[in-house]
């Protein structure tokens, strides 16, 4: 165990993961990336792990889910309302955890019965589970119902905005790895024949399922403890639209291509802001010519492997070197 963690791998990730932060703190300190760009890198990081954990279900289990917005919801709310009545980093803690509580009760509730659905129907299920959610929210009085919550305490900083973004990606591309990963994969591949193999279908779809509600929930939190202010509006369906617009554009398997898309689209809403009205339409003509010219996404299934690529250059300079000693 103690190898695995202290591998080349693992050591060149963490170095590159901490200069990355340290590069980034410093553009902000010294006011190169100013406020603006501060507030979309943040949105970029909640999209990451919105992506990823959403890639979890679709890509890697093959469940079409569109309830990501719901159990974003209910982090959200779940932080901002704790936050309101205790204003500091215990409360911002408590609020995340009580929002990964509901977030498993809730994805077991949904994600049992719904899971034994396929494709459409399972959409269908998921889209409204994620309204009935919203519905709730802008009916309840401790959330103030259709106002929504103002004032909630601004404690997601940048570093809690990296942190959380990097445990997303680890927990995401940790579990594709894992056993259960393997089994997703191979009830994604052939259902039947996972079956057949002794895989029990439902318990790993439902693991998959949860993981990604309560990486979806951890988004919602950290994004309510930075935007001051909560309504219904915000988990929409399009919101669940957008999420499964990333997970499409950057391809469906890949935790690379999620993060890739991620920041793309990021940076395409940065500019497309003042064309509000357009963006939905940009989105719908871009979704059509990926299914049409390249329907696998970006990078399709292509995952990045630092350990591939070091052995790559590896593999090129005893090359190298073999061909220095004959020809020397």
């Amino acid at each position: 165990m103690s190898k695995n963690l202290l591998s080349r791998t693992n050591i060149i990730w963490t170095v590159l993961v901490l200069v990355l932060f340290a590069l980034m703190t410093l553009l902000m300190q010294m006011g190169i990336i100013n406020s603006y760009y501060q507030s979309v890198i943040f949105n970029i990081c909640i999209n990451i792990i919105l992506a990823v954990s959403l890639n979890l279900i679709v890509g890697i289990c093959g469940q079409f889910s569109l309830g990501h917005a719901g159990f974003m919801a209910i982090g959200a709310y779940s932080a901002g309302i704790i936050t309101k009545m205790i204003p500091n980093y215990w409360g911002m803690l408590l609020g995340i955890l009580v929002g990964f509580v509901i977030s498993t009760v809730a994805a077991l509730i949904v994600s049992i019965p719904t899971l034994r659905l396929k494709g459409d129907y399972l959409a269908i299920a998921t889209l409204g589970f994620s309204e009935i959610i919203r519905i709730c929210i802008q009916n309840m009085k401790i959330t103030n119902g259709a106002a929504g919550l103002t004032g909630i305490p601004q404690l997601t900083t940048w570093p809690i905005f990296f942190f959380c973004m990097i445990l997303a990606i680890m927990i995401c591309t940790s579990f594709v790895k894992s056993a259960p990963g393997r089994a997703c994969i191979a009830i994604n591949d052939d259902e039947i024949a996972a079956e057949a193999m002794g895989i029990n279908t439902t318990r790993f779809k439902v693991i998959a399922f949860v993981v990604g509600a309560i990486l979806a929930s951890l988004a919602g939190a950290i994004m309510a403890n930075y935007f001051y202010v909560l309504t219904p509006g915000q988990f929409t369906f399009n919101r669940s639209i957008d999420i499964l617009v990333m997970v499409v554009f950057g391809g469906m398997g890949s935790m690379s291509a999620s993060v890739i898309a991620a920041i793309l689209i990021g940076l395409l809403n940065m500019y497309l802001q003042q064309f509000t009205d357009l963006r939905m339409i940009i989105y719908g003509a871009a979704l059509v010519l990926m299914m049409i010219f390249r329907p696998q996404g970006i990078l399709g299934t292509w995952e990045f492997s630092l350990e591939k690529l070091l052995e790559k250059w590896k593999a090129r300079a005893s090359n190298k070197g073999s061909r220095r000693r004959y020809y020397g």
